[in-house]
């Protein structure tokens, strides 16, 4: 079996969504990082903060959906792939719907708020103007394991 470029760049994106992840953590957010991608470079990264920032909109893929637009001048991302270490939320979703973005790949499902095919579909939603394309589950036991640790600490 031959090894497939496509897979081993989305755990590369998927590592660095995961080192974002570790900034939220260390400041008390909860870890979920954020990167998105355009023609095979970053053209933003975010990771949770709205706790710090009071700012119930700050969640990673909305950080890095805004440093995407502003990095490209543009608020729609056509042809973007966002990568993110959790499912996203309904917000989240729903942000990547209007911004066009062509691809999700997320690492853990998110079986309480999950908008990508968890608890709701919005991003494939029929009823929607655009659907984005889906992959879950990549570096899923990192990514949950990650969550896991930090929620353990809290209790």
């Amino acid at each position: 079996m031959s090894p497939d470029p496509a897979a081993d760049f989305d755990r590369s994106m998927m590592h660095r969504a995961l080192s974002l992840a570790g900034k939220a953590g260390g400041a008390g957010e909860v870890p979920v990082g954020a990167v998105v991608v355009v023609d095979g470079q970053i053209v933003g990264e975010g990771w949770n903060h709205p706790v710090g920032s009071h700012d119930p909109t700050a969640h990673a893929e909305i950080q890095a959906l805004r440093e995407a637009g502003a990095s490209l001048a543009n608020y729609r991302l056509v042809g973007a792939t966002v990568y993110v270490t959790l499912e996203p939320c309904a917000m989240c979703a729903g942000a990547m719907v209007h911004a066009r973005i062509a691809r999700l790949v997320y690492g853990a499902a998110d079986p309480k708020s999950g908008a990508a095919g968890g608890v709701f579909d919005i991003v494939r939603s029929p009823l929607l103007n655009h659907q984005v394309e889906v992959e879950g589950g990549v570096l899923a036991d990192e990514c949950g394991e990650l969550l896991r640790d930090f929620f353990r600490a809290r209790r």
